[in-house]
């Protein structure tokens, strides 16, 4: 084996608004009037985070792994679903790089809680802040996304083996 071998994975997710329920992304709550319809607590960050690391790792999906048929998952906080993943990705002697992560919504604005996120995420996933990244974007008023419907993330993710 080389002396560094890198592991890409790509995640995506989304989710539709829905009133009476918290809006949860990146594993920090928002006040907004809506929150994301979901099996779990559909924090799509996360979701789309955890299914790049499942990918890098060569581990499947969230769906295989936590399926929204099985409801020992309904209501789970993403964030225990992602300790999950990485206790996954640990056994396989890998580990997390770096996270690079889009808020794909018209709706909340997310730069205030932005540096949080960043943050949460890298205690989630026992890494240097530095080594996340998280931006948004809108999609101008096109589609469900635009007309604030649904909120989506992608996300690209790479592993190491753990040193």
């Amino acid at each position: 084996m080389p002396p560094y071998v890198m592991y890409v994975g790509i995640g995506y997710d989304i989710h539709r608004f829905v009133k009476d329920r918290k809006l949860i992304l990146g594993g920090i709550s928002f006040d907004h009037h809506s929150g994301l319809s979901g099996h779990s607590d559909a924090d799509v960050v996360l979701h789309a985070i955890g299914d790049a690391i499942l990918g890098a790792a060569s581990l499947g999906d969230l769906g295989e792994h936590f399926p929204d048929t099985d409801d020992k998952w309904k209501g789970i906080s993403s964030q225990i679903l992602l300790n999950k993943i990485m206790e996954l990705v640990g056994e396989k002697g890998l580990r997390v790089n770096n996270v690079d992560v889009v808020f794909i919504s018209q709706e909340p604005k997310i730069s205030k809680q932005k540096k949080e996120m960043e943050k949460r995420i890298s205690e989630l996933l026992k890494v240097d802040p530095e080594r996340i990244n998280v931006k948004a974007t809108t999609n101008e008023g096109l589609d469900s996304i635009g007309r604030s419907e649904a909120a989506a993330a992608q996300a690209v993710v790479t592993l190491t083996h753990n040193s």
